[in-house]
């Protein structure tokens, strides 16, 4: 009867610290509207809980067990997932505009049209992330690698991509505008999808090995202060 119980899901509750750990048990909870702004979920264990269309502005989930974690539509600026477990966890759209995912875990995480403008990942630990549809305008990546991965409709523009992996990366129809790439590996790169204004020709090297088109060779050129005729 407990795990009956435990099957159904929150809906419409403002929820604290206390309320969640109460929650906690054998059976992943699902959340849909709930108001959870501000909450301290610091160091819980959520694993594989579903959140729908919550409120998790300037939420505290450090250091949380967030492994395949669903957050479908939620609202989560400046939300702190610092050091957090997010395995195999999928944000399906909503806003994580400025939320901290420094030095989380990120091992085949998704990101689907998601707004994280302004995100820290610093020293997350990233691998087979995937990013597509998804806005990451002045957000710090460096040194994360991108390496073999197809990013689809993602926006880097200003972001802080520095000595990042780009080997072999797909881009389509995506965005490098003004982004800080000193550093940064492309080679086999096929950027022939890319908006790359705004390059330095400090930069331009960078991209030597990598596949664009010939209007960007244009552009590149023309960047830096060449006339092509």
């Amino acid at each position: 009867m407990d795990d009956l119980f435990a099957s159904q899901p929150i809906a419409g509750a403002t929820l604290a610290r206390s309320d969640i750990a109460r929650l906690i048990g054998r059976t992943p909870r699902t959340l849909i509207d709930c108001d959870l702004e501000e909450a301290d979920l610091s160091g819980l264990d959520l694993t594989r809980w579903r959140f729908e269309r919550c409120n998790l502005r300037r939420s505290d989930l450090a250091r949380a067990k967030l492994e395949g974690t669903v957050w479908q539509s939620c609202r989560g600026p400046f939300a702190n997932f610092s050091g957090a477990n997010l395995s195999e966890a999928e944000f399906v759209g909503g806003d994580w505009n400025n939320c901290s995912m420094r030095r989380a875990t990120l091992t085949s995480t998704r990101f689907t049209g998601s707004k994280l403008t302004g995100a820290d990942f610093t020293e997350a630990r990233a691998m087979h992330i995937h990013f597509e549809e998804v806005l990451l305008v002045s957000a710090k990546l460096p040194g994360f690698s991108f390496r073999k991965e197809t990013l689809r409709r993602v926006d880097l523009s200003g972001a802080d991509v520095r000595k990042g992996d780009f080997r072999m990366t797909v881009f389509e129809d995506c965005s490098l505008r003004e982004a800080m790439v000193a550093g940064s590996r492309f080679e086999g790169s096929d950027l022939r999808g890319a908006d790359l204004g705004g390059l330095r020709l400090v930069d331009a090297g960078l991209f030597r090995g990598a596949t664009i088109s010939r209007e960007q060779a244009g552009q590149l050129l023309g960047e830096l202060g060449l006339n092509v005729r």
